[in-house]
């Protein structure tokens, strides 16, 4: 169940785009989020002195998923060094230590662990992981204050714009919109991260010719991931999955470019149009 939180973000030299601390109310760890044009600069700071985890992020590639590694470090500092001399998709890093040094390299490698097991499960991201590492032997107690530490990670980075480790989740209802073309039915909501298409709809498997490079791109990487599987003779979708559009999810489904405002509709026919135009006009 949500509940409300705070979280204070810090810019120490005064630049929005620039390096940014994060701390979470009722919580000792510590983030930092650094672009990779201040890393020189931010290299010195005292949380890459300790044992940590940290995400590299590169822009999104063709599917329009974005491209991350996730890794730990004891300290974090000499792994980004690593980083910066190595490895060239990422623009920025994000770290999570702990303000009372709490953290060990066990703890790390638990959260680095996890941290690729919900990526891979939420398919929301390009890994460049090349495999999973394996959970490290932790006490009953250890291990469940690393899950406590995971937890206010996974609170603070959706406010960082990455929201790659939580699959999508959308309750059927009745406020669930439909496409029905091509001989497919697809379902799927507005929401708060962006239009979530429903486990269980299912997409065409032949685009036209028309169809944009992004969309034959994005509908590859979904097949190539297992988010859209063959069954039958069209795509099902084997979990709920979130797109930045209504138009994309559209698209998608039927292999072509598409106005999802209009093509999604609910079960009285209104497009998305149509209910927020009522929703601006009090009707």
């Amino acid at each position: 169940m949500s509940h409300p939180y705070s979280i204070r973000i810090f810019l120490p030299g005064g630049d929005p785009a620039g390096l940014r601390t994060i701390e979470k109310s009722n919580w000792t760890g510590a983030g930092l989020v650094i672009p990779r044009t201040t890393y020189a600069d931010a290299r010195s700071r005292r949380e890459l002195k300790r044992a940590g985890i940290y995400l590299l992020i590169g822009p999104p590639d063709e599917s329009g998923l974005p491209r991350i590694y996730i890794g730990e470090g004891d300290p974090v500092g000499p792994r980004l060094d690593q980083h910066a001399s190595k490895k060239d998709f990422w623009i920025s890093a994000i770290a999570f230590t702990s303000k009372d040094e709490n953290l060990n390299k066990a703890h790390v490698q638990y959260l680095e662990s996890r941290l690729v097991e919900l990526a891979t499960k939420a398919k929301r991201c390009v890994l460049d992981n090349g495999n999973v590492p394996a959970l490290p032997s932790l006490a009953e107690a250890e291990a469940a204050d690393a899950e406590g530490f995971l937890a206010e990670i996974q609170l603070c980075l959706p406010l960082l714009g990455l929201s790659v480790f939580t699959p999508a989740s959308a309750a059927v209802t009745k406020k669930a919109m439909q496409i029905d073309a091509k001989g497919v039915v697809a379902k799927g909501l507005p929401t708060t991260e962006g239009f979530i298409v429903i486990e269980g709809s299912r997409a065409v498997v032949d685009e036209v010719a028309s169809c944009p490079a992004a969309v034959r791109s994005m509908r590859a990487a979904l097949i190539q991931n297992g988010v859209l599987k063959l069954a039958g003779e069209n795509y099902l979708f084997t979990q709920d999955y979130v797109f930045g559009s209504p138009s994309t999810a559209a698209a998608v489904v039927q292999g072509r470019s598409a106005n999802g405002r209009v093509d999604w509709r609910d079960h009285k026919g209104r497009t998305l149009n149509d209910l927020e135009d009522a929703k601006t006009e009090g009707r």
